[in-house]
């Protein structure tokens, strides 16, 4: 059902922490790239990296909005099933809790969608 190449891209992408942090993030809101800066107060330029690996394993999905991409869980990725049962057994991480918590704070983004 999965190949060995497949897996390993899964857990390499997994990691690393921001990725782990923009993966959550994506479980809980579709969202741009300006959204995971302010959340995660990293640069542009870091974000977009990370988003780059992440695509590598089809997790992640992408749609335009004028000017500005927005990212989603790929729930029909043949990986989404592992990644589901990672992301419901770290839920309580309070560090996911905190990223959540600070996306649902913040009134304005630069996208202003």
């Amino acid at each position: 059902r999965y190949t060995m190449n497949n897996l390993i891209s899964l857990f390499k992408v997994l990691s690393d922490e921001t990725r782990l942090r923009i993966i959550h993030l994506l479980n809980n809101h579709d969202l741009c790239v300006c959204e995971m800066v302010e959340v995660l107060d990293l640069v542009q330029p870091k974000i977009s990296k990370h988003i780059s690996k992440i695509k590598t394993t089809d997790l992640i999905t992408s749609s335009r909005n004028e000017q500005y991409i927005y990212y989603s869980l790929n729930k029909d990725s043949s990986l989404y099933p592992i990644l589901a049962l990672i992301l419901d057994e770290s839920k309580e991480n309070q560090m996911f809790i905190d990223d959540i918590n600070k996306l649902n704070t913040i009134e304005t983004f630069v996208c202003e969608r």
